[in-house]
C-alpha cells in the first residue's frame, strides 16, 4: 500500500512504497515546491532537512538506510553543468554517479567490524572528480578519477568490497580496526587478498604502519586458503594425488622454481597466483614479479612441462571447472613429446 504524508494544505505526498527520504527534485515532481517543503521542516514540524536539498518525511532520528540514501541524494543531485551520469553505472537516477564507499558501504555488506549505518559518523560517497559539490553534514564527498562500477545492495549503489575497504582504511588510524576489517573481508569470502592488496596499493596506504602487518598476515592467510581449496579440488574430483609444494631443478643446472602441485609422470605443474594485480605498467615491483613469473613459466614449457595457472578466485568460484582444466592437461600428456628430466626437491 502506498503511504501518504499529509501537507498543511490537506494535500498528500505519495512516498514511493515506504520511501520517506526524498530530494527536492523528487518532491517538486510530486507537486511540492521547495518552499512548502521547507515550511514542513520548521521547529516542531513533521519533516526535517538533514542535508541541503534532501527531505525526510518524518521527525526523529533517521534509520541507517535513511542516512545512506540521504547522503546519496545529496551527492547525486544534478550538477550545474547539466552533465548526465553514465546510465550503465546508475542504480537510481536520483543518485546520479554517486556511490557509497568506506565504512558506510561495509556496513551494508554486513561487516561486523564496521559500525552500523545509523552510527557511522561520516557517510563517504564517491563522486566524479569534476563535481564541485562540497561535503555537508554527515555526507563526505570523495572525488575520484576512477569511479567504480557499483554493486546494488539494498537498492543502493555501493562500491565493490575491496574499493570500499581501501577507502575506509585510508581514513582509519586504529591498527586493530584495520586488521579486523581486512581479516573479515578474506575469511568472510568477500574478496581475494590479492585484489584487496591491489586496491590498498592504488589508495597509497600499503606503507602505513597500521596496514603493513595486517597485509602480511592477510596474504599468508589467503595463500593458505587457496592451497586448501587446491587440496580439496584434487581429492573431491578424483584427480591422482600429486607431489605437493616442490621445487624443480635441472640436473646440475639452474633452479626452475617452485610449484604448488606436480604430476611427474605427466609433467604437469599447478601454480597458484596469489600476487597482487598490477595497476600500472610503471609499477616496477609488480613488473619485476610478472616478468620473473613469465620467464619461469616459459622455461618450464620449453622443457615440456605443462604449467596450469590457477587463481584463488577461480578455485573459490569454479572449483569443478578448474578440476576439468587440470584433468585435461593430465590426459593430454600422452600426446606430447616426453618432457626433459627434472629433479624434484621438497620446498
Amino acid at each position: 500500500m502506498t503511504q501518504n504524508t499529509p501537507l498543511q494544505s490537506g494535500r498528500s505526498v505519495p512516498a514511493r512504497g515506504r520511501q520517506r527520504v526524498l530530494s527536492a527534485t523528487e518532491l517538486k515532481a510530486m507537486g511540492v515546491p521547495v518552499g512548502r517543503a521547507a515550511e514542513r521542516c520548521r521547529d516542531g514540524g513533521p519533516w526535517q532537512q538533514p542535508l541541503p536539498g534532501v527531505f525526510v518525511l518524518h521527525p526523529g532520528p533517521l534509520s541507517g538506510r535513511e542516512r545512506l540514501r540521504s547522503a546519496l541524494l545529496y551527492a547525486g543531485r544534478p550538477p550545474a553543468s547539466g552533465r548526465r551520469p553514465d546510465p550503465a553505472r546508475t542504480v537510481d537516477p536520483a543518485y546520479g554517479d554517486a556511490v557509497l564507499t568506506g565504512l558506510a558501504a561495509l556496513s551494508l555488506y554486513g561487516f561486523t567490524a564496521a559500525p552500523p549505518a545509523a552510527t557511522v559518523e561520516r557517510v563517504d560517497v564517491l563522486v566524479p572528480r569534476v563535481r564541485r559539490l562540497r561535503s555537508a553534514g554527515y555526507a563526505r564527498l570523495l572525488r575520484t578519477a576512477e569511479l567504480p562500477r557499483p554493486e546494488r545492495v539494498d537498492g543502493l549503489p555501493v562500491a565493490p568490497v575491496a574499493r570500499a575497504l581501501a577507502d575506509a582504511v585510508a581514513g582509519l588510524g586504529d591498527a586493530v580496526t584495520v586488521r579486523r576489517l581486512l581479516t573479515e573481508a578474506v575469511r568472510g569470502g568477500h574478496c581475494e587478498p590479492a585484489v584487496l592488496v591491489g586496491e590498498l596499493n592504488r589508495a597509497k596506504v600499503l606503507g602505513r604502519p597500521q596496514v603493513v602487518d595486517a597485509v602480511d598476515s592477510l596474504l599468508a592467510e589467503g595463500r593458505a586458503m587457496a592451497e586448501e581449496r587446491l587440496y580439496d579440488m584434487v581429492r573431491t574430483h578424483g584427480l591422482e594425488e600429486p607431489l605437493w609444494n616442490v621445487d624443480l631443478r635441472l640436473p646440475g643446472g639452474p633452479h626452475l622454481g617452485g610449484v604448488d602441485a606436480y604430476w611427474p609422470d605427466e609433467a604437469v605443474a599447478v601454480e597458484l597466483d596469489t600476487r597482487a594485480p598490477r595497476h600500472s605498467r610503471q609499477d616496477e615491483r609488480h613488473e619485476a614479479e610478472w616478468s620473473a613469473y613469465t620467464a619461469r613459466r616459459e622455461h618450464l614449457e620449453r622443457l615440456g612441462v605443462t604449467v596450469v595457472h590457477l587463481t584463488p578466485k577461480k578455485l573459490r568460484d569454479a572449483l569443478g571447472q578448474q578440476a576439468t582444466v587440470v584433468r585435461t592437461a593430465l590426459m593430454a600428456a600422452a600426446d606430447r613429446e616426453p618432457a626433459a628430466y627434472v629433479m624434484i626437491l621438497p620446498r
